[in-house]
């Protein structure tokens, strides 16, 4: 039996590893960087230990640091979480050789669905729609060029070992070929490691839709329903929900049978993700495999009523399945958005600081993932995500509107965050009304960005007045009224400044 567990990450994910940790009675050790030595996994893990300084190389990606940490606390598994070395074939087969469970799927599976050419070969055999593209390492620009006149523009050149949108290039003619092969070659290699890539048709008009699988040992699977994942910038995944807006259940149908399909090819162990374009013609296509559990997996958990942590670690422990099929349904809605410490307006410049306020928000149907809290420092050295909402209604209509109320409570002071940017995508009429793809962000940039004049929403102006509500009453007690050099009168001229709502 698993009694203890390391997991190998930080921040939120690692939070949400040791919760169903102490819910199923096993004892959790963190590890931490130096910069996280403060951070909320830390404080919550049965045990703790430091594997290095702030930069991940040297701490969270560091296989020997951390696998000597488990050894030394005779841990039996470890939970990658995801990111880091949640797809590492290499620290997977080093947790065997050791004889910790490597709470995932098996190295070869990583390998085969982790090289993007690969997967693709593994779903042709499998019956599963893959885009049309090369089956081979390209060798040479001209070979690319000649292959991309052959599919048809436009184009996406692609990383075979890419991921998070890393290593891809769109390309609508052949003169921009040469230049987007060499630079998806070169990113791919400093990202990477492995500098291969191959092409695909482009997918117009695409939603990108994923459907979350879960196998085990002895050669079941199934999938837990599909989420709706075109909310994007620059492939990065920003808002997304569940079950999909845009499927019918005849196609929603279809989708999770090749999903189970193309999970049974690769013998799957544990939680993954099938993600698929499809295109405006309802017509879907095998995009990759994510070998691990996703950012957005609370939103399928929301919906279907399953713990995928729980079942990741009963499947890592050699249990069978106990869910069919047949009793997986979708029930309500789900909303996900990823809150960051960023600025939307400065090209989404992370915006590490100090988080001198938190006020979350509460009530019926919300959940928040997170390990932040008031006086926490964000580190410059890692993704600047706060943390991630959750909202689940009986409806799609409902979720959308729990959502903007739990944007408007969300509240954040020290640092900038992505918050009324979160606010206006979900007012935007095109998301509301569930016809929208993966270009949805592209297309309404105007509407998401602040009006001219108006960067203070309703609240601070609020707030503003109220408080020069309480300056005129308090100076209008004081003998000398208002004069030019009252001390709360400067506090309101600062606050105005820094509102944006004066100028000097």
């Amino acid at each position: 039996m698993i009694r203890k567990i390391l997991i190998a990450n930080r921040g939120e994910i690692a939070i949400r590893v040791m919760r169903a940790c102490y819910e199923m009675g096993i004892r959790s050790v963190a590890v931490f960087s130096e910069a996280d030595r403060t951070s909320r996994h830390v404080l919550y893990a049965n045990e703790a230990e430091c594997i290095g300084p702030a930069p991940s190389n040297e701490s969270y990606l560091c296989i020997d640091k951390i696998l000597d940490v488990a050894k030394r606390h005779k841990v039996d598994a470890i939970h990658p979480g995801y990111g880091f070395l949640s797809e590492n074939a290499e620290f997977a087969r080093r947790c065997e050789e050791e004889g910790i469970i490597f709470i995932g799927p098996n190295p070869q599976t990583m390998i085969d669905m982790g090289d993007k050419i690969q997967a693709r070969r593994h779903m042709i055999a499998a019956g599963v729609p893959v885009v049309p593209g090369t089956q081979d390492q390209l060798n040479s620009p001209e070979e690319a060029v000649g292959v991309c006149k052959a599919i048809g523009f436009p184009v996406m050149i692609k990383a075979s070992m890419g991921g998070g949108g890393k290593g891809m290039r769109l390309v609508h003619r052949a003169e921009d070929v040469v230049e987007a092969y060499n630079a998806c070659k070169s990113e791919a290699l400093s990202g990477f490691g492995d500098d291969t890539v191959y092409i695909e048709k482009f997918v117009e008009g695409p939603h990108h839709i994923e459907f979350q699988i879960l196998g085990d040992k002895h050669g079941n699977v199934i999938h837990l329903g599909d989420r709706e994942c075109s909310v994007q910038r620059r492939h990065q995944k920003v808002v997304e929900e569940s079950p999909s807006p845009f499927l019918d259940p005849e196609l929603r149908q279809k989708m999770g049978s090749a999903a189970v399909a193309a999970a049974k090819a690769v013998g799957y162990v544990g939680a993954g993700t099938i993600e698929f374009l499809v295109d405006k013609y309802k017509n879907f296509y095998f995009l990759e495999m994510n070998t691990r559990l996703q950012v957005e997996h609370p939103v399928t958990e929301q919906v279907v009523g399953i713990d995928l942590v729980k079942e990741q670690i009963l499947v890592a422990d050699g249990h069978e399945l106990t869910i069919k099929q047949e009793d997986v349904h979708q029930r309500g809605h789900a909303i996900e958005c990823r809150i960051c410490a960023e600025d939307t307006e400065n090209n989404f410049r992370p915006a590490p600081g100090i988080i001198s306020r938190l006020v979350e928000p509460h009530g019926p149907g919300i959940r928040i993932d997170s390990a932040v809290y008031e006086g926490y420092e964000i580190p410059m050295y890692y993704d600047p995500m706060i943390g991630k909402l959750i909202v689940w209604a009986t409806c799609r209509q409902y979720a959308i509107e729990r959502m903007r109320r739990a944007l408007y409570e969300y509240k954040v002071a020290g640092l900038v965050t992505n918050i009324r940017y979160l606010r206006r995508i979900i007012d935007v009429p095109q998301f509301k009304e569930g016809n929208y793809d993966t270009s949805f962000i592209e297309v309404n940039q105007e509407r998401l960005r602040p009006r001219p004049g108006f960067k203070n929403d309703s609240e601070d102006m609020a707030i503003i007045a109220a408080y020069i509500d309480y300056l005129m009453n308090y100076e209008e007690n004081k003998p000398d009224n208002i004069n030019e050099n009252s001390s709360a009168l400067n506090r309101w001229r600062a606050f105005g400044l820094q509102k944006g709502v004066l100028r000097v």
